[in-house]
């Protein structure tokens, strides 16, 4: 009766891809009833973990047990039907189609037919039970990332989930909504439901998990109680070695430049609301400005905006003194990391290698006379992956197989390496492991080091404070304030993100 104690055990699991052993005879257990934080760099196999429980991958060897049976789990609908539910980092949604709609796909219907009416109620019924409000009529392309959160975690639960898998769920959560998630989850586990919750987040996993299972380079390394836990523990455990983000000293430019001039700025979402409301900014030569606030702010339109990708609706955006009319493609003018690597990063389906010179691959001497020159390319790609210290057994592996820190590294890569004048990172550290937040943070404060103007939004106002030269605020389209990084007060920032200005607090 000892093992009914737990939900869920996977006994020595490993998963080899070609050349890439994944997981390495891999063990974890979790209690009925409890959250087991699962810790790990990007590249350690966590997720490979869960997609065998959720029978996207096939193990090479071990078992899975649930409520101590052993199952086998050859598809996600054996997954489901075991009671399994899982919320990707990516989110599995149609876009086009409604909340309800997306919740109920692929269910079985009595008389095959839509019944929408009885599967809307019970729906409301769960976002009233465990605090997601979402609107089931809403088409999901419309819902904000941290909505489309909540439709996720609600399918799963519509499904009648027992063990729930919860990959980096707070990556794209404002502070408020990841207060939610937690609200949600402790309801969960108060119906003797299981959670499975995967996060680089060291603070939210202090928070919420009774648990925590580490993995590293794809083998188990242990299993620690939450309360006799601490962050530097769990990150030496992570990394191998003590790892903190911290404010580093930095060069002093006397004479720096303007980069990028923003003036009067104001552009529409695609909603066509006003995003970006009369905004002027100036980025000089040798600095990072920060813009901090709540997701869904005006950030990505104004990264956009800068990138030539979103025509402004008035005022005017210059580099080195020439305006922007177009897309910027020239990799030695702007660096651009967008916020979503997959969609607007990457071609998912393209090789490592075609990736990385995916702006330039019309130009020598990657082609000649428009034929491309495969084998520059692949010596390009295996200096570039040893550069940025890709994980992966080949520069033809199509990114879509490489997990989600090592694609930010391709992107990083191929906009960064050629040196420009103006870098635009947009939540550069979104999802990525406390090593490859250390690791990016260095590249970006490099870059700045050398001269080149660096814009750096992110919604985590730690990293903020600790890498930018001075931090503006920006809230619904507008700039609340500007304070010098090195002497900016947490709480301060904080009433910007919500909405008052400097100069009322002053």
């Amino acid at each position: 009766m000892e093992e009914n104690r737990f939900a869920l055990q996977m006994r020595d699991i490993t998963v080899e891809f070609p050349g890439v052993l994944a997981n390495d005879h891999v063990t974890i257990d979790c209690k009925k009833g409890e959250v087991l934080g699962l810790l790990g760099e990007n590249g350690a196999g966590k997720t490979t973990l869960m997609n065998v429980l959720y029978g996207l991958y096939q193990p090479t060897s071990g078992k899975i047990l649930l409520d101590g049976v052993e199952r086998q789990i050859k598809s996600p609908s054996d997954a489901i039907q075991n009671g399994i539910g899982m919320v990707h980092q990516h989110f599995k949604l149609v876009d086009t189609l409604s909340v309800i709609e997306n919740v109920i796909l692929g269910m079985p219907s009595k008389d095959q037919r839509l019944n929408i009416e009885p599967a809307k109620k019970r729906f409301l019924q769960l976002c009233e039970e465990y605090e997601l409000y979402v609107d089931p009529d809403e088409l999901v392309w419309r819902l904000p990332v941290g909505k489309q959160q909540w439709v996720e975690i609600l399918k799963a639960l519509y499904r009648d989930c027992n063990v729930l898998v919860l990959d980096e769920p707070t990556a794209v959560l404002t502070p408020s909504e990841s207060d939610q998630l937690c609200c949600a989850i402790r309801h969960i586990i108060e119906k003797n439901r299981s959670v499975v919750f995967i996060s680089h987040k060291l603070r939210e996993v202090m928070e919420i998990t009774d648990r925590v299972t580490v993995i590293r380079d794809g083998k188990y390394i242990g299993t620690i109680d939450t309360k006799d836990a601490t962050q530097i523990k769990l990150a030496e455990m992570m990394v191998g070695r003590p790892v903190t983000i911290e404010r580093k000293d930095r060069p002093v430019f006397t004479d720096k430049k303007p980069v990028l001039v923003m003036e009067n700025v104001s552009a529409n979402d695609d909603r066509g609301i006003p995003a970006l409301k009369d905004l002027s900014l100036t980025v000089h030569a040798g600095e990072i400005v920060g813009v901090a606030g709540v997701d869904g702010n005006g950030q990505r339109e104004l990264a956009e905006c800068i990138a030539g990708l979103r025509k402004m609706t008035a005022g005017e955006i210059s580099i080195q003194g020439k305006p922007v009319t177009g897309v910027i493609a020239d990799p030695s003018f702007l660096g651009f990391i967008p916020e979503d690597r997959q969609k607007t990063g990457l071609v998912m389906d393209f090789s490592i290698a075609d990736n990385l010179i995916i702006k330039e691959h019309h130009d020598e001497p990657y082609a000649n006379k428009g034929v491309l020159n495969y084998k520059t390319i692949k010596s390009h790609a295996r200096e570039m992956i040893k550069k940025y210290h890709v994980k992966t057994p080949s520069e033809d592996v199509k990114v879509q197989h490489l997990s989600g820190g090592n694609q930010q590294k391709v992107v990083i890569a191929r906009e960064l390496d050629a040196k420009p004048v103006l870098d635009i990172a947009a939540h550069p550290t979104r999802g990525l492991d406390l090593g490859a937040v250390a690791n990016v943070h260095d590249i970006l404060l490099a870059e700045r080091n050398r001269g080149a103007a660096v814009l750096f939004i992110s919604a985590e106002l730690q990293e903020v404070m600790a890498l930018s030269d001075r931090i503006i605020v920006l809230f619904s389209g507008e700039i609340m304030g500007e304070l010098e990084g090195e002497t900016a007060d947490q709480t301060i920032i904080g009433q910007m993100m919500l909405g008052q200005p400097l100069e009322v607090q002053q």
